[in-house]
C-alpha cells in the first residue's frame, strides 16, 4: 500500500501547478494533505472529476485559511472507518488539525501539528503547541495498548535532531527546534514510537521538506525536516520503503511518501 503526505499550502493554488497530473501518475492508495485552506464545498472541480476512484474525509473546520487536514483513499480499500477529530477533549479538536482512516488492525492520523504563531483566538501557540504533543501521545500509547497498529504523517512544524535542520547552531533559540519543542519528539521515541525515515537512513543527511521561499533556500537547500510518517512500534515488519519527493515542487513543503504491507 502506497501512502502520499503532503503540505500543499493551499490545494487551490497547487492545482495550478499539475496537482491532479502528479496524483494520478503516482496513483497513491491514500493521500493525506495538510493546509488544503478550503471548506469542503470549496472543493475544486478538478480534484471531484480527477479523483473519482477516491472517497474522501474532510476536516469540519468553520474557520477560513486555516489548518486544515484531508484524506483520500480508493474505493476498493475494504473496511475503512473515517473521522475528522481527535477523541481527546474539545480544545483540541476546534481547530480541525486532524483527519484519520481506521481498517481492521491499523488507524492513520494526518495530522497538521500547531505552529508558533498566536491561534485565531489570541491564544498563545506555544503552550498549546506542547499540550497538543502531550495529548497526542497519550492518545496513540493508549491506542497501542490496545494492540492497534498506529501510523501518523503530518507536518509537524519540529525538527526533531540537529542532523534534521540547516545550521543547527545557529538555530538552536528559533522556534521549530527549540529544546523544549524537541523533547516532545524524544518522548514519542520513549513511547515506542518510530519515525520512519530515521530508523531506515539514520545518518542521511541534508535531506529536508521545508524550504523557506526566501534566500534562495530551495535550491540552496538549506531548510529543514518538518514532515514525517512515524508508526507504533508493532508496524516494523510491516514497513517497505519511505522516500522524500525532494524534487516535486508545487508548495513550499515537498510530498513524503510510504509504502506498507497491506
Amino acid at each position: 500500500m502506497k501512502i502520499i503526505s503532503w503540505n500543499v499550502n493551499g490545494i487551490r493554488a497547487v492545482l495550478k501547478k499539475w496537482f491532479v497530473e502528479w496524483v494520478k501518475i503516482e496513483n497513491p492508495d491514500i493521500l493525506c494533505l495538510q493546509e488544503v485552506k478550503a471548506f469542503e464545498t470549496q472543493i475544486p472541480t478538478e480534484i471531484r472529476f480527477g479523483f473519482q476512484d477516491y472517497n474522501y474525509v474532510w476536516h469540519r473546520s468553520e474557520r477560513p485559511w486555516y489548518a486544515w487536514t484531508a484524506i483520500f483513499y480508493k474505493k476498493n480499500i475494504e473496511g475503512v472507518e473515517t473521522k475528522n477529530s481527535f477523541d481527546i477533549p474539545e480544545c483540541f479538536n476546534d481547530d480541525w488539525r486532524v483527519t484519520s482512516i481506521s481498517r481492521w488492525d491499523y488507524t492513520l492520523f494526518n495530522i497538521y501539528f500547531p505552529n508558533w504563531w498566536d491561534r485565531a483566538d489570541w491564544t498563545p501557540m506555544l503552550w498549546y503547541k506542547l499540550n497538543f504533543y502531550e495529548e497526542y501521545i497519550k492518545h496513540v500509547t493508549e491506542l497501542a495498548k490496545e494492540w492497534r497498529k498506529v501510523l501518523t504523517t503530518w507536518d509537524f512544524n519540529i525538527c526533531h535532531e540537529e542532523i534534521d535542520i540547516a545550521r543547527p547552531k545557529e538555530n538552536e533559540n528559533s522556534i521549530w527546534f527549540l529544546p523544549i519543542e524537541r523533547q516532545e519528539m524524544d518522548k514519542m521515541s520513549e513511547s515506542w514510537l518510530i519515525d520512519v525515515f530515521r530508523f531506515q537512513n539514520p545518518d542521511l543527511k541534508d535531506k529536508y521538506t521545508w524550504w523557506s521561499y526566501r534566500a534562495w533556500a530551495r535550491p540552496r537547500n538549506v531548510w529543514r525536516r518538518l514532515d514525517y510518517f512515524w508508526v507504533s512500534e508493532n508496524m516494523i515488519e510491516d514497513l517497505w520503503d519511505m522516500v522524500h519527493y525532494d524534487s516535486v515542487e508545487g508548495s513550499d513543503h515537498c510530498p513524503i511518501w510510504l509504502i506498507i504491507n497491506d
